[in-house]
């Protein structure tokens, strides 16, 4: 479904799946398989920055999507558009199968969810939770 979902929001043929470790690699892996394209995923390093590492490399030009599981903030969606975008990789799209920002994140190319959600997030200093003493839980997968 996500892989059809995909081809809908571009009119060239993808070459290549690229999802954010860890919770995007199976559906990614998935994906790219409908498509008949090539898969590679992007680890954080040692500094929290996103990047291809294990020896993927990225052909000039290429056509891209790029699939998670989840999407709350958008941030490593985004991360994964410029890794694309500095290896010389032309990103098309990104999809997930659940987009927990109400259709809001924006990653910097058009997207597609199979599932929206639109989950109430606070501001720090109104958190209705810190106001009674609860801990807070950040959602994504993203440090805080």
């Amino acid at each position: 479904m996500l892989a059809d979902a995909l081809r809908k929001l571009t009119d060239e043929p993808v070459e290549l799946v690229v999802s954010p470790a860890l919770g995007g690699l199976i559906i990614g892996h998935e994906v790219a398989r409908a498509l008949g394209a090539r898969f590679l995923f992007t680890e954080r390093d040692e500094n929290r920055k996103m990047t291809l590492r294990r020896g993927f490399t990225l052909a000039p030009g290429e056509p891209a999507v790029i699939v998670e599981d989840v999407i709350t903030t958008g941030g490593s969606t985004r991360d994964v558009v410029d890794v694309l975008r500095a290896g010389g990789a032309r990103p098309l799209a990104a999809g997930s199968i659940v987009d927990r920002s109400g259709g809001h994140a924006d990653v910097g190319v058009p997207r597609v969810a199979l599932v929206t959600l639109d989950v109430v997030a606070y501001d720090p200093a109104a958190c209705p939770l810190c106001a009674q003493g609860l801990p807070a839980v950040k959602p994504g997968s993203r440090p805080a």
